[in-house]
């Protein structure tokens, strides 16, 4: 069941994605060739009579797409993508991956909402052999508003800034008191998993009374650390934090999920919050200024901005091509590496 509810999810998500796309480019009156689901052969299509747009669902469920006249080639239609303002179509790239974003909000309040309990970041209760809270460290009714440099606002937060930050010393920001002190250089358990060291906390917080107001605040507040966490993946992978065992395709995420429910550990709400994070990720990962992603675009069409005139097609056209083999040649990699593992 949660196999079939994980393909269902990816293509939700990508259809809100595409949906921004199509729905912006209606606005602005591109002439919209296809609107497709998936990537490959065509399963399902049918062509509107009154728009004269193909809309199409295709085998392989790794994206989808909105077809534009004069998007990749020269068109005479008046209505063409490329015959557009700049502005208007910098506005569509972003449309998709911004759905995505607010998507991902609306899960998260959903989830919010229909949590049995908030989670405060003001400390009740120290674990045994606790070391977070040894001398000069946490103290019970300590509220916690910065790990580090970062603020936190929902026990969720807490928990991933000490996990992200806590395999080394780290400066914890408490109110004590009324007064605001600085903590130098607390310490918290470490583990380590699939090569990957990750601090642990060492304490139960409260449970904050659930109002709406609170439920509200805590959704974007989690929604902001969600952004970030995407953002500290990258950065990780980038910088050899994290290596490619620690990168997840959909095969390794559909295989999780199924690890979870025989575990009697997912839930609809559990659900929901991994569909807002990756509902949050593609959003992410799409205004990366990589060619061949919206954000590459977006890239292109501020030098067109700034230049005032059109990019070099030819080039632009070329760039987006290796960029996107690139892409799906890593996507495969990822693949093969989560099957591997499902079958080992």
């Amino acid at each position: 069941m949660y196999i079939i509810l994980t393909i269902l999810m990816f293509g939700l998500l990508i259809l809100f994605h595409e949906l921004g796309h199509f729905a912006t480019a209606r606005l602005f009156k591109v002439t919209v060739n296809e609107f497709a689901i998936g990537m490959g052969p065509k399963l399902i299509s049918k062509k509107s009579e009154k728009s004269g747009i193909t809309y199409s669902l295709r085998a392989l469920p790794i994206g989808g797409y909105v077809s534009m006249e004069g998007e990749n080639e020269d068109s005479e239609d008046p209505n063409a993508y490329s015959k557009k303002p700049v502005w208007q179509r910098m506005i569509i790239l972003v449309a998709g991956a911004t759905m995505n974003i607010i998507i991902a909000i609306v899960l998260m309040f959903a989830v919010v909402i229909s949590s049995e309990n908030l989670t405060s970041t003001r400390i009740g209760e120290f674990t045994e052999g606790s070391v977070s809270n040894s001398e000069g460290g946490l103290m019970l009714e300590d509220t916690v508003v910065k790990v580090g440099w970062v603020p936190v606002y929902s026990g969720y937060e807490l928990v991933y800034e000490i996990s992200n930050q806590g395999t080394e010393p780290v400066d914890i920001t408490v109110i004590r008191n009324g007064e605001k002190i600085v903590l130098k250089d607390v310490k918290f358990g470490v583990e380590t998993e699939e090569g990957v060291n990750f601090g642990t906390p060492d304490f139960r917080v409260y449970a904050l009374e659930k109002t709406f107001f609170n439920c509200i605040k805590q959704s974007v507040s989690r929604s902001v650390s969600s952004f970030k966490m995407i953002i500290d993946s990258l950065s990780g992978m980038l910088t050899g934090k994290y290596g490619m065992d620690a990168v997840q395709g959909p095969v390794g995420i559909t295989d999780e999920i199924h690890q979870m429910e025989k575990e009697n550990l997912m839930d609809l709400s559990t659900f929901g919050f991994l569909a807002s994070v990756i509902s949050m990720n593609l959003g992410i990962f799409n205004l990366l200024p990589i060619p061949a992603l919206d954000g590459g675009q977006l890239v292109f069409r501020f030098i067109e901005l700034i230049i005032r005139r059109p990019l070099n097609p030819k080039i632009e056209g070329a760039l987006n091509f290796i960029m996107l083999i690139v892409l799906m040649t890593f996507a495969g990699v990822v693949m093969l590496k989560d099957i591997v593992k499902l079958i080992l």
